[in-house]
């Protein structure tokens, strides 16, 4: 090796550690929310589709002012005969005149005064629409934040599968150690050393994937959060340790009776089909608007007129619609009857969520207590048979197998207090209280 790659190489070591540090990032699973919902494209899709409502929102209200058209031509006209049977006072008829061009100008304006109510009811179903979206968006941002936080408990599951396969990997490369020395004295028979050192093969292997895993993790909650992929996060390793306080299970099936955003949302689209039935209804009736005009032409050396302005009501009916509107109002009607049925199955899947849920923090929490006890035994569990080992009263297979056991009761456990945190995020998002609960 050359000056200049020895050089290099100490630099990298020296500096290495130091990089490696500075793209380290610690965050806690509030931080995470924040950043998820800043950047998440599914939220910004939900607010393009509150300001699409809110469009057509602005154009139902836009439909009360007055509608006007302005109307103008220039015409150039070939040889026409034009034959005047008018008379002037000396009872001749008067002189042809050569029309080769004419200009006219028209400005119609009218503004509806009375539509059967579908403009009124068109007002009401847009407005209704438009809060069941902002709705929407306030259920997908809940969505987005129980995302957060699975993602966020995955990778703290991962990190800690990493933490505790390396430290029973330093064991068992200790044990190796050892198991050598032992057997390079006669003390230890060779098949027992394999033994000690096949384990620490399968120990390499799964730490491998579990860094793999971990890596995996981190890469998917860097996209989620909008961060360079290549920062190393470090989760909160106190969050598994809370122990919120439960309430009954019927106050949280009142809790999502009232705060659900998708129930609310589901209620107003319900209100805006049956607007919608009264504004099909609306067709049975005329329309009444005030209509004014103004109309000015010039047909040289034949016609002017200026000044020519008109101001009245118009009335219009379709008769046609005595026999066409009952399809649609048996639509609405239908649709509106949909929706009816849409808000009582809600209703009932919201009981089922929110029970489901329950039963599962009720769950997540037993199995705490059953891992816990069983971190106990297997660790209890070790300290004796290596005791009995040392002591020549229980076989190499019986120690690895015991050290094996040990390790997956503590994963287990880790496991388990992670995931009652997913649990009892997901009872409070069918409860409608996640939002509450990060404030």
């Amino acid at each position: 090796m050359n000056k200049r790659s020895i050089g290099l190489a100490i630099v990298i070591n020296l500096l290495g550690p130091g990089i490696l540090k500075a793209q380290e990032r610690p965050i806690g699973l509030n931080e995470a929310i924040d950043l998820s919902l800043k950047n998440s494209k599914q939220l910004k899709g939900s607010q393009a589709k509150i300001d699409e409502a809110t469009a057509a929102l602005r154009e139902a209200v836009e439909k009360r002012l007055p509608d006007a058209k302005l109307t103008g031509s220039y015409l150039w006209l070939g040889t026409a005969n034009i034959d005047l049977k008018t008379k002037n006072s000396s009872g001749n008829q008067n002189g042809t005149p050569k029309i080769s061009q004419a200009m006219y100008g028209i400005v119609n304006a009218s503004l509806p005064i009375y539509t059967g109510g579908r403009i009124r009811y068109g007002i009401e179903s847009s407005r209704y629409l438009a809060e069941a979206i902002k709705l929407d968006a306030d259920n997908d941002k809940e969505e987005v934040i129980q995302n957060t936080t699975e993602a966020y408990i995955n990778l703290y599951k991962a990190r800690s599968s990493v933490n505790l396969v390396k430290e029973n990997l330093t064991e068992a490369q200790q044990r190796v150690k050892d198991f050598s020395n032992l057997e390079k004295n006669g003390l230890l028979a060779r098949n027992d050393l394999l033994k000690a050192e096949l384990q620490t093969s399968n120990v390499e292997l799964t730490l491998l994937d579990a860094e793999n895993n971990w890596q995996l993790a981190n890469v998917s909650m860097d996209l989620l959060l909008g961060l360079p992929e290549k920062t190393q996060l470090l989760p909160d390793s106190t969050l598994v340790a809370q122990n919120p306080e439960l309430k009954n299970l019927d106050e949280y099936v009142q809790a999502a009776y009232t705060k659900r955003a998708d129930l609310a949302s589901m209620d107003l689209r319900k209100k805006a089909t049956e607007t919608a039935v009264k504004s099909a209804r609306g067709d049975y009736y005329p329309n009444l608007a005030l209509t004014g005009g103004y109309i000015a032409a010039d047909i040289p050396q034949f016609l002017t007129i200026t000044n020519a302005v008109d101001v009245g009501v118009g009335i219009s009916y379709n008769i046609g619609s005595l026999w066409k509107t009952k399809a649609k109002v048996n639509q609405a009607e239908a649709r509106a009857k949909q929706m009816e049925i849409s808000e009582s199955l809600l209703n009932d899947n919201i009981r089922l969520q929110v029970s489901q849920a329950y039963l599962n923090w009720l769950s997540s929490q037993k199995k705490i207590e059953v891992y816990a006890k069983a971190v106990e035994q297997a660790t209890e569990n070790y300290r004796i048979v290596k005791n009995k080992y040392n002591n020549s009263l229980a076989t190499t297979t019986d120690l690895l197998d015991a050290d094996v056991a040990q390790l997956q009761a503590k994963m287990n456990l880790v496991f388990a207090k992670a995931d009652a945190v997913v649990v009892y995020n997901k009872l409070l998002q069918t409860a409608g209280l996640l939002q509450e609960s990060i404030k």
